[in-house]
């Protein structure tokens, strides 16, 4: 009798060893550094292991876990596209990237790898970007440096998503080059 909660405590620690040795991060040598070609819009970016988020997260480890660096390239990818007029490109470059929240690890070892998200610790993004028309023309150019200072505001209980907070980021600026009727070619910092 005593062996059988032995073996199933063995066994779930097992596969938990398991499904953890094989964690991808975004600082792994392998993991890409810019979405495939397709489309009028492409997405690059440079090693996440500079990003602010991994050097002052609170958690570098729990930070680089995942594939979020790709994730977001990718909804910006499809929501610019969904925006471009037919013909117009967008090559955008990932500088740096600061997701919503921060690690607390004076909270203690309980919470080391609990992202705690407050109104004071806010996503922001700085990319470097080229908007042009069918015929080639810039219509936009410049680094942008995308912050959301009012994340929390309108944050739906419904929305589980983990990178929901910078994916609106990503939608707001991607609205705004996209619309007509915008400033064109400015090269300054804005949104």
């Amino acid at each position: 009798m005593t062996l059988r909660p032995l073996l199933l405590g063995l066994a779930i620690a097992l596969a938990t060893a398991c499904s953890t040795t094989g964690v991808r991060t975004v600082t792994d040598p392998d993991a890409p550094r810019s979405l495939p070609e397709q489309g009028p819009v492409t997405v690059r970016w440079q090693d996440p292991s500079g990003f602010s988020d991994l050097r002052y997260s609170g958690n570098r480890y729990e930070a680089a876990r995942g594939n979020w660096v790709q994730e977001l390239a990718q909804h910006l990818r499809d929501e610019a596209q969904t925006r471009l007029a037919p013909g117009q490109r967008l090559d955008v470059d990932i500088l740096d990237i600061r997701r919503a929240g921060m690690y607390e690890p004076w909270r203690g070892p309980d919470l080391d790898d609990v992202r705690i998200i407050r109104d004071f610790y806010p996503p922001s993004m700085t990319l470097n970007f080229r908007h042009t028309d069918a015929d080639g023309r810039v219509l936009a150019q410049g680094e942008r440096k995308l912050r959301d200072s009012g994340f929390l505001m309108g944050d739906s209980p419904m929305d589980t998503d983990p990178l929901r907070y910078e994916k609106r980021m990503i939608d707001r600026w991607v609205r705004e080059i996209t619309s007509p009727g915008r400033v064109t070619s400015r090269s300054t910092p804005g949104a």
